[in-house]
């Protein structure tokens, strides 16, 4: 496969991705509001929507080629400052079943390879 062509799927691959946790945030918001750090103001349920629109705008970033790449920078930015998020929800589920509490902690080092993955995708803008 070519290298442009390459960049393209994996751009569109990370903006499907974005959209559809983007979908779930509005879909099924329950999960999301459990896992929102309470240091933060205002209600769960008011960063969950904020969070899957933010999700929803950088999925449309990423995929548009001429917005791609501050797309992919602000996507990388935005997996890094939900991170906290993934904190309390490994915490809150330390004492859960074992299938539950491996998805909960295996979402910890997930956030590395989805932070390069945009700055990839944000470099990948010729």
């Amino acid at each position: 496969m070519e290298p442009t062509r390459s960049r393209s799927w994996s751009a569109l691959a990370l903006a499907g991705l974005l959209g559809a946790a983007g979908v779930t945030h509005f879909a099924k918001p329950k999960p999301y509001d459990a896992i929102v750090p309470r240091a933060l103001p205002g209600k769960p349920r008011t960063w969950t929507y904020l969070s899957g629109a933010a999700e929803l705008a950088l999925a449309a970033a990423v995929a548009v080629p001429r917005t791609r790449g501050v797309g992919g920078k602000l996507a990388a930015g935005f997996f890094a400052a939900v991170f906290p998020a993934n904190v309390k929800m490994a915490y809150d589920y330390r004492t859960k079943s074992r299938r539950v509490k491996a998805i909960a902690y295996g979402r910890l080092p997930l956030q590395v390879p989805l932070v390069l993955w945009a700055l990839r995708v944000g470099r990948s803008t010729p």
